[in-house]
């Protein structure tokens, strides 16, 4: 696995060693710093802008290298822009940086632009990007058949103003980034490393940040009579695991907020297979499980003063001479029967009885699932925006809030009772699929019929979580997405 860098924050001085970032905007004026280093360098930085024609664009980078009179390897310029930045511009550029500066070990960043110094959330901000893009899965390649040897961690220094406050913001946004890193690598995984025990240890190990965790069987599942869930897993050697990851770090009589997440940690669509060509993306079906445990485990590390729990259905889709067939019918949790028109439509199976179980067991103020769960949301809205369906209009004001604010956005699709009425069954409460139109719309109906008056939200990440636009955050196949906007969600209106 690649080493990430490690980070310290200090006021602001000439940088003497090494790497040295500066930011400049459009009107290519140095802050205090740069100019000192300009001076120091005999106008280097200057000449450097005018030989590269160098706009200040937004993330635009250019190189100085062992600029004369210093002690330096190098100065990279790093253009603002023209526009007001927000918060996630500023994540954006500390992605810049790093694409500008990786592989380097010592690297200075100096937090200030036309004389103006950035604020402590924005330095932390900047640090943030830097991480999030320095993140790369190369677990398993090797060097002719040799383990890699792992590389020393480069030590970021940023310069602000207000030192002392930028560490203290780099306290929550270091505990979001590993959550959200920790959601890459689930999804990045192979399926033969992690299936559903494997999944299930990972979320057991955040009982090291606090958190408590318990580990629901196959025994206990049947107990439970989560046969929905039951029947997805029924075709893999590997047995389903539910786990429950609860942070209590709220007031005692507080309900929770609980997030669900889709764990199908391999789906070859059961009976009703998926074509081969791309069927390796599979491995990512997990998604939505992955992301609910990355944003726990930031809750769980910057101690969140919030009550909130985590629960994901970890189970394996394959085809066997046990496999659900299509037309079984099946009798969930709540006691509503589903017939299995598709076994492909597999995670709304999981989500059902996983949805019961919260809103009866832990009586929570909102639910929110996440899910790998159509292609169709895909088609509809491309990879740059999750879906989001929803019985509250208020709680999804406050999630595309969120989204705007981390990048991680959303965009609303309808629910309605003509869309309900297509996954009506003539042998069965309902079916799990409605067919080829309205595919996610249908799906979330389905989802909508286990989650009675609690508000709830159901977020498609199909085209977000997985294979998704690089960004300069995230240059990998795996993104993370949702732990950075449910843990700005969670921040912004429910920490008390």
């Amino acid at each position: 696995m690649a080493t990430l860098p490690a980070f310290q924050f200090e006021s602001p001085s000439v940088p003497e060693a090494g790497a040295a970032v500066l930011f400049v905007g459009k009107s290519l004026t140095l802050g205090g710093v740069g100019q000192s280093l300009d001076e120091k360098s005999g106008g280097a930085i200057g000449r450097a802008i005018k030989a590269a024609d160098f706009k200040g664009d937004f993330c635009k980078t250019i190189l100085i290298l062992a600029p004369a009179g210093t002690d330096l390897d190098q100065i990279v310029l790093v253009g603002l822009g023209d526009e007001t930045l927000s918060e996630r511009d500023f994540a954006a550029l500390g992605g810049a940086v790093m694409g500008a500066v990786k592989g380097l070990k010592s690297v200075t960043v100096v937090a200030e632009a036309d004389s103006k110094e950035f604020d402590a959330v924005t330095a932390s901000l900047i640090a943030m990007g830097m991480k999030l893009r320095a993140y790369d899965f190369d677990l398993y390649k090797t060097e002719k058949g040799k383990p890699k040897e792992a590389a020393k961690a480069a030590k970021i220094c940023i310069f602000a103003a207000d030192a002392e406050g930028a560490a203290k913001s780099w306290e929550t946004d270091d505990a979001v980034s590993n959550g959200t890193i920790l959601a890459r690598d689930l999804v990045n995984e192979p399926a033969n490393v992690l299936g559903p025990k494997e999944f299930a240890a990972k979320a057991k190990a955040l009982e090291e940040l606090g958190a408590e965790v318990e580990i629901l069987k196959l025994a206990d599942l049947e107990k439970l009579g989560m046969n929905a869930l039951l029947g997805v897993a029924q075709g893999s050697v590997r047995k389903p695991r539910v786990a429950i990851i609860k942070w209590m770090g709220g007031f005692n009589d507080e309900a929770p907020l609980v997030f669900v997440g889709k764990g199908v940690v391999f789906d070859s669509g059961g009976i009703s297979i998926k074509p081969a060509a791309g069927m390796e993306d599979m491995k990512g079906d997990m998604g939505g499980a992955a992301a609910v445990t990355g944003l726990m485990h930031a809750l769980c590390q910057r101690k969140a003063k919030v009550n909130a729990i985590g629960i994901i259905g970890l189970v394996e889709n394959m085809p066997d001479g046990n496999a659900q067939r299509p037309g079984d019918i099946v009798t969930s949790m709540s006691g509503q029967t589903i017939e299995v028109i598709n076994t492909d439509a597999e995670g709304r199976l999981v989500l059902a009885d996983l949805l019961h179980y919260s809103k009866e067991t832990f009586k929570p103020r909102f639910m929110i699932d996440l899910a790998t769960l159509t292609g169709a949301v895909i088609v509809a809205l491309g990879a740059h925006n999750a879906g989001i369906f929803s019985n509250s209009d208020a709680l999804c004001a406050q999630l595309s809030a969120s989204g705007t604010a981390t990048g991680e956005t959303v965009w609303r699709l309808p629910l309605a009772k003509e869309y309900d009425k297509m996954i009506d069954s003539r042998f069965a409460d309902m079916k799990n699929t409605g067919g080829r139109w309205a595919g996610s719309i249908t799906a979330a109906q389905f989802l909508k019929r286990f989650v009675g008056d609690v508000d709830w939200v159901h977020i498609d990440v199909a085209g977000t979580a997985m294979d998704a636009p690089k960004t300069e955050i995230s240059q990998g196949w795996a993104s993370g997405f949702g732990v950075r906007l449910l843990d700005r969600l969670v921040k912004d209106n429910y920490e008390g």
